[in-house]
């Protein structure tokens, strides 16, 4: 069995999660210091988790400069259920098509759903591409009528993320960013809705973030279902029923994280940015041995995406790293090769240290 590292956890998600706060969540599964009790064990009831969400939700805020016209809700079900809840809400009804872009893996994910409940117009595809790119301001015809414009501001699968705001300020902006949500500082009051599930940036997998502007709820249909009902959310405060507690409380401990340690998202910014050019330049100066998915100008900071010469490389390259004590290598089974996803909790000396196993692999293989 290979000695893998959390140091050296690259994996696409759930991510690494900072060292401190590994600490801190190993003693709140024996005990929260404040209460006494396991994490595993304390009621969604009790006035101290009451005080966990409202802790969060103020920390987000800050982070993000949200206004207070924006409600911040902890859902469950993923952004898989936010495919299906964004449409169910905002769509259904509508005789105008929502505006989708299909920029990778994920966002094809929700263009089905959406599908299911009312019009959609694809507003542009890279899938004749590979995905290989995003699209520039003048591919992009908006609709004044469009009940709303989604996309996904990161494309984990192919190492694609927007470095601006897309669409129209008169039509309501839904982004999916659960791949690089408090990665970077964010102009959020110009979304009506961003959702982001946790185990990527923030936190374990189990609670998915959800900002949202009261107007776009205006002519929501009012049967929904309870639980599919953001309005229900809202007026429960994120506890309409058992909610994941243990999620949630590490998520909080995520962004006293960002906020203490590392002094906000602009610092966060940077530290991924030298993580990223660090990985991007092992890639440029390797005369074409490691070769970038991605667009030059379209490049995730988030996760690097890239091929070896041949399959048996490949192969090799990821038996020999997880010799070398590093995780989550592989590529997504859609298109194979190799990804580094370089989330939050992974460190630039990791990085480095990735950046000189890939230099040596070179060396001795290329």
């Amino acid at each position: 069995m290979h000695n893998l590292s959390n140091r050296l956890n690259f994996s696409g998600g759930p991510g690494a999660l900072p060292e401190t706060v590994l600490q801190q969540v190993q003693q709140a599964i024996s005990a929260v210091p404040e209460v006494g009790l396991s994490i595993l064990g304390i009621s969604h009831r009790s006035d101290w988790f009451a005080a966990v969400v409202q802790e969060l939700e103020d920390n987000i805020r800050t982070l993000l400069g949200l206004s207070k016209g924006s409600h911040v809700l902890f859902l469950q079900g993923g952004a898989t259920q936010q495919f299906s809840m964004i449409p169910m809400t905002l769509l259904r009804g509508k005789t105008s098509p929502a505006e989708y872009l299909h920029t990778g893996y994920w966002s094809g994910k929700a263009l089905a759903e959406a599908k299911r409940e009312g019009p959609i117009r694809v507003l542009w595809s890279g899938e004749a591409n590979n995905f290989d790119r995003l699209p520039t301001d003048a591919e992009l015809d908006y609709s004044p009528d469009a009940p709303y414009l989604h996309y996904i501001s990161n494309e984990t699968v192919e190492g694609l993320q927007f470095q601006r705001v897309l669409g129209r300020d008169d039509v309501p902006r839904v982004c999916d960013m659960s791949s690089d949500f408090l990665s970077r500082p964010c102009e959020a009051d110009r979304y009506a809705m961003i959702y982001a599930h946790a185990q990527k940036n923030i936190g374990p997998a189990g609670v998915t973030v959800v900002l949202l502007r009261d107007e776009i709820l205006k002519d929501a249909p009012e049967d929904m279902p309870g639980f599919l009902n953001y309005r229900s959310h809202i007026k429960a405060h994120s506890i309409y029923n058992t909610p994941p507690v243990f999620s949630i409380y590490v998520v909080l401990l995520v962004t006293r994280w960002l906020l203490n340690d590392m002094g906000g998202l602009g610092n966060m910014a940077a530290l991924n940015s030298s993580k990223a050019e660090l990985l991007y330049r092992t890639l440029d100066q390797s005369d074409n041995f490691y070769r970038g998915h991605a667009n030059i100008a379209d490049r995730s900071l988030m996760n690097v995406s890239f091929n070896l010469p041949s399959k048996d490389l490949e192969q090799r390259f990821l038996q020999e790293s997880a010799a070398a004590g590093f995780s989550g290598l592989g590529g997504h089974r859609s298109i194979g090769g190799i990804r580094a996803s370089l989330y939050n909790g992974l460190t630039l000396s990791a990085a480095e240290e990735l950046a000189g196993f890939m230099a040596e692999f070179k060396k001795a293989n290329g």
